[in-house]
């Protein structure tokens, strides 16, 4: 499919948001702790007492806030893939730092089901690793959902290795 990657401005936010947020509500094993910390994922009990990641209540405009800090922010870039009229994916990289030598992260890269395949994902990837290697940023990392097993076969495939497990205490109110 042929699409332009193009840097996201805040005038896409609704749709990037809606690509989001209907993803993650269709996907729930999208979900890990990055959409849990930043309040557009909740954990839910189901009937049976296992517990799971849903989108939260407030889970969009929670993104919204996320996302129009990301492209507003010097150490942020959000790109858009866009083919003909349509926002069909986006890839958000950021250069975070906690005491060491400052590290970049790839927070998202999602492309519309509808056009996977297609090399969209990839090159979304690429323009997000290629801007923190513009930075002189080397050491890169992302975070996946534990069962977004799909995924974890595309970040396999450009290089990406599994270094550790999240956990969080269950506080089953």
């Amino acid at each position: 499919m042929d699409c332009i990657i193009t840097t996201a401005t805040d005038a896409d936010r609704e749709v990037l948001a809606d690509i989001f947020m209907d993803h993650i509500t269709a996907h729930r094993e999208y979900i890990s702790h990055g959409e849990m910390q930043m309040g557009t994922a909740v954990m839910v009990t189901a009937e049976d007492g296992s517990r799971s990641p849903a989108p939260a209540p407030d889970g969009r405009r929670m993104w919204i806030k996320y996302i129009t800090e990301k492209i507003s922010s010097e150490d942020a870039v959000v790109y858009k893939a866009v083919s003909g009229e349509e926002i069909v994916g986006f890839c958000v990289a950021d250069i975070e730092e906690d005491g060491a030598d400052p590290f970049g992260m790839l927070c998202d890269v999602l492309v519309k089901e509808n056009v996977r395949g297609g090399g969209i994902g990839s090159a979304l990837m690429a323009a997000g690793l290629g801007w923190l290697r513009s930075k002189g940023i080397t050491d890169i990392y992302l975070e996946s959902g534990k069962n977004n097993h799909s995924a974890h076969g595309f970040f396999e495939r450009r290089g990406f290795r599994k270094v550790s497990e999240i956990f969080r205490l269950d506080n089953q109110d």
